[in-house]
């Protein structure tokens, strides 16, 4: 098995380096997340008895009801995992994000179905995050509480309903630079292991891991001569649980470039009607391919089109399963050949992350704050709630 690199040195650049060009923890937080999912792994697995005992009653219940929520990149750990989470436990699993559920959660509580509220939060200080959680308790008869947070001192678990429970990850995970990268893929996998049935990542976890470090590393010349090509314009394409990745990969791009490059996402097959117009000869397509035998098809036929059309400056397609033909328009996971797309998020994402830190660099962004002016911040500030109505 492959060993976890241990280094003072983040994404191939010096510690130094780093830290006089304003990129020392976004680097160090997108290299640490190997060792972090084994850390929440292990956090997980200690208390997997006792989440099943607050929350088995609900998601063994098929007339109950699980909402995983956050907002921003929180959001879109829902949107991973919510279409599996569905298929695997009775009750029925979506992803609303909460500013969706505080601006008409009227569409999205039903006061009679029991609910598993699952809140995300880096900070466990965004002001939606908190009122979802208050319009839950207000509107729905029957609901828990389950906070996974990074940060020990969040207001989010520190909120005073009846039935609560906090996973509080290690304290690495709350990531001090502006985009989230280790609380993302950590609180994804915390879900994942929480709700699913004891043991089920004990075998998966390693390789998880391995993979997204080896990834980290081996994928480092590749991403960042990509960054160096300065496109202008990414779409980020992915079927399943890969579509809301595509969605995260097309938000940390344009976080840490501060909006400078235009970004979109979308499925494959979704790509087509109408979406594929976003393509011109400034335009990069990055297609994370499924392992699923029949996903994988509909994935590499829109690439093959996309460079049988020649309209796009570049594809490269991300996969676990490299095409002979494919040669340097391919960024390979290692040894993950035969597993399941879940657990591809991972080594994903952080080729996605890469990519977006080397090309805020090559951009002369600061990737820890982009947006110096402050018009978005690291916690969300400038929201203004309001009453609910009758």
């Amino acid at each position: 098995m492959h060993a976890i690199t241990m280094t003072t040195d983040y994404l191939g650049l010096t510690e130094s380096t780093l830290t006089a060009s304003g990129a020392i923890a976004t680097a160090r937080e997108i290299a640490q997340q190997p060792r972090m999912l084994e850390q929440t792994h292990a956090l997980v697995a200690g208390l997997h008895e006792q989440i099943q005992v607050f929350a088995g009653g609900l998601t063994g219940n098929p007339a109950a009801r699980v909402i995983l929520t956050g907002a921003g990149s929180s959001a879109y750990i829902g949107q991973c995992v919510a279409p599996l989470l569905d298929r695997q436990l009775a009750a029925r699993v979506d992803a609303v994000p909460t500013t969706d559920i505080v601006c008409a959660p009227h569409l999205y509580l039903d006061p009679e179905q029991p609910l598993l509220l699952v809140s995300f939060g880096r900070s466990g200080n965004s002001p939606e995050s908190l009122a979802a959680v208050k319009l839950a308790e207000s509107m729905v008869r029957e609901v828990r509480h389950l906070v996974v947070l990074c940060n020990a001192d969040g207001e989010l678990g520190k909120l005073a309903v009846a039935h609560a429970m906090t996973l509080l990850l290690p304290p690495e995970t709350h990531d001090t630079s502006f985009a989230m990268t280790s609380s993302f893929s950590c609180m994804m996998y915390a879900v994942v292991a929480a709700l699913l049935p004891a043991g089920t990542m004990d075998s998966r976890i390693k390789a998880i891991a391995s993979a997204t470090d080896r990834t980290i590393h081996e994928a480092l010349p590749v991403l960042d001569a990509l960054a160096l090509e300065r496109h202008e314009r990414v779409a980020y394409l992915g079927s399943g649980v890969l579509q809301g990745l595509a969605r995260e990969a097309a938000l940390k791009l344009g976080e840490l470039t501060n909006g400078a490059v235009a970004t979109c996402f979308d499925s494959p097959l979704g790509f087509r009607h109408g979406p594929k117009t976003f393509v011109n000869a400034r335009t990069l397509v990055v297609v994370f391919v499924s392992n699923d035998p029949l996903t994988r098809r509909y994935d590499l036929d829109l690439i093959d089109e996309l460079r049988r059309d020649g309209c796009a400056g570049r594809i490269v397609e991300v996969t676990a399963q490299p095409r002979v033909d494919a040669g340097a328009e391919s960024i390979v996971v290692p040894d993950m050949t035969t597993a399941a797309d879940l657990d591809l998020l991972w080594p994903y994402i952080a080729i996605a992350q890469v990519y977006a830190f080397f090309t805020s660099r090559a951009m002369g962004v600061t990737p820890d704050n982009p947006n110096p002016a402050g018009i978005v911040n690291r916690v969300v500030q400038g929201v203004r709630l309001h009453a609910l109505s009758a």
